[in-house]
């Protein structure tokens, strides 16, 4: 009769902890310098279209943004293609099927090609946005780390989740956001143990104090919102509702749009990502409005507050230029243009709801605000995530009721009208591309 195995000493595991929470340090340190010298980047690349704009003029305006634009797609899906076909897209849903063994993420080749195909895709104007490349870039660093220590499968996952939540938090300067994120979007992923919950809140919290030596404190989008009274919450329920049914519409427009994208690239691989290069070239140069990650535009449109038919207009525009831009299969993320949709169709409301019932009340960026967290909700189906990103970014903590009642109607909505979460798609459409029948280890060192 065998010995039975001596349990692990109270020392031993207290050790083993520590240096987990080590790798947690390292992987949010690195996160957060990574992914703010990411963001400081693109920050100066983005200034290009202005520079032109002040040398030149007309046609020649017009031609020479629409060939910078297509030259910087072009580049960037060629990146992806031929250096790390995984590190198109967010990542998310790379990053979910990795905690959950079905995906790997082969850390060394995704994290440049998402940093510097990222810039050049978000730099070149794309309808993109940057917590989709941070949070992969996060999840790269997890994996080497994880891979050179040799982790078991449970800590893997954990470490990639501290990742992510580290890549979150340094896009938006959101920590409790990047916490948040893990428990609701990976919840059926993520291991819940001690060790990888405290890893989680240490990387996030990590990366944000980096992102903040680096880029500097306060909200990201820093808004002003009157506390709303409770009479009009309501409206914010309608507002949800609305959201709730353009969210469904985005996720089915991103996956036929995908479709539609790997249908053109089997016989003429780049056409496609020219195409869209040049249309968004053309419309940074005539509508910089409707291009680009948009988030900066936010706190602009809310003080111009263009008028309700202009918002509607720029609002089918930025719709069909998100779903173009992200189904080329460059690095990019959804969330920013998610957030910059959603103000323009929540600004439209509030003009829609002053036509009908004129007030002095100054409702229009308490639509805008609560909008950004409905249609990200109706999306990607993570409300608390959605409530808690939107009140870290603007600091409108005042709109906290009519946020969360929008975020919930929106869920609701979303979920009535039979759509399914964006990354959860996504994931099911990678794996079926790929034939994975069988789970794959999920975390790989080179």
């Amino acid at each position: 009769m065998n010995d039975p195995i001596p349990a692990k000493s109270a020392a031993e595991a207290r050790g083993a902890l520590f240096h987990y929470l080590v790798l947690a340090t390292i992987v949010g340190v690195v996160t957060g310098t990574i992914g703010s010298l990411f963001h400081l980047s693109l920050n100066s690349l983005q200034q290009w279209p202005m520079l032109l704009r002040s040398q030149l003029g007309g046609f020649l305006l017009v031609t020479t943004a629409a060939l910078l634009t297509m030259i910087a797609t072009v580049t960037a899906v060629a990146l992806v293609r031929h250096l790390a076909p995984e590190a198109g897209g967010s990542g998310v849903q790379e990053v979910e099927g990795a905690m959950a063994g079905l995906r790997q993420v082969h850390g060394a080749r995704v994290l440049p090609v998402k940093f510097f195909g990222g810039i050049a895709a978000i730099g070149g104007g794309l309808v993109l946005g940057r917590e989709g490349p941070t949070i992969h870039i996060g999840a790269s660093i997890a994996s080497m780390l994880a891979g050179r220590f040799r982790l078991d499968a449970t800590r893997q996952s954990g470490l990639l989740a501290s990742g992510a939540a580290a890549g979150l938090a340094c896009a938006f300067n959101a920590p409790v956001a990047g916490v948040l994120f893990v428990i609701e979007e990976t919840r059926r992923q993520f291991p819940y143990r001690f060790d990888t919950y405290m890893a989680v809140i240490l990387a996030a919290l990590l990366a944000t104090v980096m992102t903040q030596l680096i880029g500097g404190t306060g909200a990201d989008l820093s808004m002003p919102a009157a506390e709303m009274p409770l009479s009009t919450l309501p409206l914010f329920v309608l507002l949800g509702c609305l959201l709730g049914g353009i969210g469904v519409l985005l996720n089915a427009g991103i996956l036929r749009a995908l479709a539609l994208a790997g249908a053109l690239a089997r016989t003429a691989p780049y056409l496609y990502p020219a195409a869209v290069g040049l249309t968004v070239g053309v419309l940074l140069a005539l509508m910089p409005d409707a291009v680009t990650g948009g988030e900066a535009l936010i706190p602009g449109w809310v003080r111009a507050n263009p008028g309700t038919f202009a918002l509607l207009v720029l609002s089918a525009i930025r719709f069909c230029t998100t779903i173009a831009s992200y189904s080329v299969g460059a690095p990019g993320g959804i969330f920013a243009p998610i957030l910059s949709l959603a103000a323009c169709i929540g600004l439209a409301f509030a003009g829609a709801v002053h036509m009908i019932v004129p007030s002095g009340t100054p409702v229009s960026s308490a639509f805008a605000i609560a909008a950004m967290g409905g249609l990200f909700t109706a999306s990607v189906r993570s409300p608390m995530v959605g409530v808690v990103l939107t009140l870290e970014l603007t600091g409108a903590y005042a709109v906290t009721l009519p946020l969360v009642a929008t975020c919930l109607s929106a869920s609701l909505v979303a979920r009535g009208l039979g759509g399914r979460p964006i990354y959860e798609q996504l994931l099911d459409r990678t794996l079926t591309q790929a034939g994975a029948n069988q789970p794959h280890r999920g975390v790989k060192e080179a």
